[in-house]
């Protein structure tokens, strides 16, 4: 996949959040085929389907020297366990690709069927959109997308090495406090933080969005909807991560 990755050895950029905070020039998809196609490429190959990945410290430094892996380390977050650290990458950085070049690609979670979708359907209480259950039923039961990827329509989904199971629309639905969003808000995604990704299952366009879960106070007298911090068509979304963008770009450029 070199196309879709830096192809030169230089450092890494001293800022790279900041350059990932220009508004994208992505266009919209507007043939559904062309943009189903182009969200199994990405979804499809490892190290692609989220908008950053980890690698090991280590590996970087072998492949790539002491000094790339410290300069990353100095603007990366970092994880460590088992006395190894691990650094989140860009997923379009050349060593992301490097260090999944070979992997078997193919979907994290078999693609969803027509009886998942009535299911989550029913437990919903509302329909999917066309695109939406095209997603899950060509490409794969979530695993995959921007953020922390789609959320899937069944329960009981687990990436190899994982101890919980991927989150589900069940997963949400169980949950029972005051703070729920409204019954017709599909959560699609986390946003980091309080931040999620939610999909509006009445409103024209099916909008995605991005909603503060502690950004309202119903004692206050407010609403999810005071929770909202922006908005765009789910095909805009969806374009937006298939084309490599970042979908945080639509809203960061409305600030």
């Amino acid at each position: 996949m070199s196309t879709r990755t830096q192809t030169s050895l230089e450092e890494p950029d001293e800022e790279p959040r900041r350059r990932e905070r220009l508004p994208s020039p992505v266009q919209d998809e507007t043939d559904d085929d062309v943009l189903l196609a182009k969200l199994a490429m990405r979804a499809w190959c490892p190290g692609q389907r989220f908008d950053r990945e980890w690698l090991p410290s280590g590996w970087i430094a072998e492949r790539y020297g002491p000094e790339r892996m410290a300069r990353w380390l100095g603007h990366a977050a970092t994880r460590t366990a088992g006395g190894e650290t691990d650094i989140e990458l860009p997923a379009l950085a050349e060593e992301v690709a490097a260090f999944f070049a070979g992997a078997a690609r193919g979907p994290v979670f078999a693609p969803a069927s027509a009886a998942d979708v009535a299911a989550a359907e029913q437990l919903i209480g509302y329909a999917l959109p066309d695109l939406l259950r095209r997603v899950y039923t060509e490409i794969g039961d979530g695993g995959f997308g921007p953020d922390s990827g789609l959320v899937s329509l069944r329960r009981g989904n687990r990436r190899p090495g994982d101890v919980t199971d991927w989150p589900s629309v069940h997963t949400d639905r169980a949950a029972d406090h005051d703070y729920m969003p409204p019954a017709s808000w599909l959560h699609l995604a986390n946003g980091g933080c309080t931040m999620e990704w939610q999909l509006s299952l009445t409103a024209v366009d099916n909008p995605v969005l991005l909603y503060d879960a502690d950004g309202w106070v119903s004692d206050w007298g407010e609403t999810p909807h005071d929770g909202l911090r922006h908005a765009m068509p789910l095909r805009r979304w969806l374009s937006i991560w298939a084309n490599d963008g970042q979908v945080w770009d639509d809203f960061l450029a409305t600030c």
